[in-house]
């Protein structure tokens, strides 16, 4: 009995599938084998093909077809996809633009608007912040500024919504979903229609509503046999990429706390609290594993820049296509600078507005660079540490809200794969960290498994979760970094 995971990123797709009877993956697939691009149309805009992803996951499924992988055998399928994307589409699940993604801040004006219009308190009590550059204010600057298109949209989705949709021929969103669209009532714990009135945006936009876990939809019978899939399988599970990764983590309970850095660089902590930050810095939505009984939600801090920040680098440092730097590189480059970085400061602040900053843009980029003394290996080291530093500000709200901790989970991935930005980062955070040998791939298989029936509880489908070590913060480094941290911090610059 095999499940399917896929992490539908904005640099790449991951495809993962879980033997349920082990509780191992069996394989794993990335594609496309080049980093997608997001394009930027103007300043602040950010927008990827939806038509792309799913051409993408099906090359991926036929890819583990290839490998030998049984996919005949495959009996379910869980979605983790990247937060805060809009997919419009019609009544035919046919695409009517490019999806407008999470780091795209074209419409955080609107969301401030609406956030003093309707009052400041409706929002931090209703909705448990400000609806930003969130997806709710995406769909209103579309209806805004490309009505004629609007009125062919027959249903708002979230990227993964729309690669289920794709499987099943069925317009869905979840619970979790709506959450972090700024679209879900946490008091009254349903769609938050009184946001839709606020922005006059119609509700019948607004797909079924499924949970996270459970049997939500059925493959299209032409689409299974076209892939070799079984014409049983089924749509169990489905999550936003922070919400996933924390469960990838076997982040479930409260004070339990996940961290990523791929694109974008993450914390993520789990309460049974509706806390929320007055100044919208830090961002709350449902845990994948809410219910009316058992409240759990997720506190999360984004930096957009982060990965991409590393991508960039790489790109710069590359005289040409065929000559391409690897990432391994970088790390062992970043190795050999001391701590400090010999007083380069870097902020990676160039994606967009950020939400540690309220939606408000910050200069971005290289400062006190000495071209005597500075050379490539300080460039790199200091953009490790500034990402850092921006996830530690993050961090320290997170603690005022009550959903810090002292101990982080993070996937051996991405820039954690970095013993140099993991050496930042528990010695600026003060942590212990935690690596596992997983990823959100795996975390969505097993998602689809728990899902589909197959296990009873979620520590039971996270029971082979491989721990690979663990690191504590190094007190003179700490001391060290809490000073470094304090530097770049007092030279944080908001443009506005």
């Amino acid at each position: 009995m095999y499940f399917l995971g896929i992490d539908l990123g904005s640099s790449s797709i991951k495809l993962a599938v879980l033997d349920g009877h082990s509780g191992k993956a069996l394989a794993n697939t990335t594609v496309p084998e080049k980093e997608m691009q997001m394009h930027a149309p103007q300043a602040g805009w950010a927008e990827q093909d939806p038509e792309l992803w799913w051409n993408y996951i099906c090359d991926g499924i036929k890819k583990l077809k290839s490998d030998g992988v049984a996919v005949a055998r495959i009996q379910a399928i869980g979605i983790s996809y990247q937060m805060h994307g809009l997919v419009l589409t019609d009544k035919n699940l046919k695409v009517l633009r490019p999806s407008i993604i999470w780091c795209d801040s074209r419409a955080a004006p609107i969301g401030s608007q609406i956030y003093t219009e309707k009052g400041a308190s409706f929002f931090q009590e209703r909705v448990l912040q400000s609806p930003g550059n969130f997806t709710a204010s995406k769909l209103k600057w579309v209806q805004k500024n490309e009505p004629e298109l609007f009125k062919k949209v027959a249903h708002m989705m979230l990227p993964g919504d729309y690669i289920a949709a794709k499987f099943s021929g069925v317009a869905q969103t979840s619970k979790s979903g709506l959450s972090e669209a700024a679209l879900w009532d946490f008091k009254k714990q349903s769609l938050a229609t009184e946001v839709l009135e606020a922005m006059e945006l119609p509700q019948d936009v607004i797909p079924e509503i499924v949970a996270n876990f459970g049997i939500q939809a059925q493959i299209d019978l032409t689409l299974a046999e076209e892939l070799g899939l079984s014409k049983e399988v089924k749509i169990t599970y489905r999550a936003g990429d922070q919400p996933n990764n924390a469960l990838s983590l076997n982040v479930t309970q409260p004070g339990e706390i996940a961290t990523t850095a791929g694109t974008s660089a993450v914390i993520y902590s789990v309460t049974d609290q509706d806390a929320s930050d007055t100044e919208n810095r830090v961002n709350t939505f449902l845990h994948v594993n809410n219910t009316e009984k058992q409240k759990r939600n997720g506190v999360l801090l984004c930096i957009n820049g982060s990965g991409i920040l590393y991508q960039w680098l790489r790109k710069i440092l590359s005289t040409e296509q065929a000559q391409l730097i690897s990432y391994e590189q970088l790390n062992k480059l970043a190795s050999q600078v001391a701590p400090g970085s010999d007083g380069l400061l870097f902020y990676p602040f160039g994606n967009g507005v950020e939400r540690i900053f309220n939606n408000k843009r910050s200069s971005s980029g290289i400062e006190n660079l000495n071209f005597n003394r500075h050379e490539t290996a300080h460039v790199i080291r200091a953009a490790c540490e500034g990402i850092v530093f921006a996830m530690n500000y993050g961090f320290e709200v997170m603690q005022t809200i009550g959903a810090g901790g002292s101990r982080v989970k993070a996937t051996h991935a991405n820039l954690f794969l970095s013993p140099v930005f993991r050496d930042i980062f528990v010695n600026t955070t003060q942590t212990s960290l935690e690596l596992y040998n997983t990823n959100g791939a795996e975390g969505a298989a097993r998602g689809a498994a728990f899902g589909f029936g197959h296990y009873s509880s979620l520590n039971e489908a996270n029971q082979t979760l491989e721990l690979m070590g663990t690191q504590e913060p190094d007190s003179r480094l700490t001391q060290a970094y809490k000073a470094y941290y304090q530097n770049w911090k007092n030279n944080i610059q908001i443009l506005d």
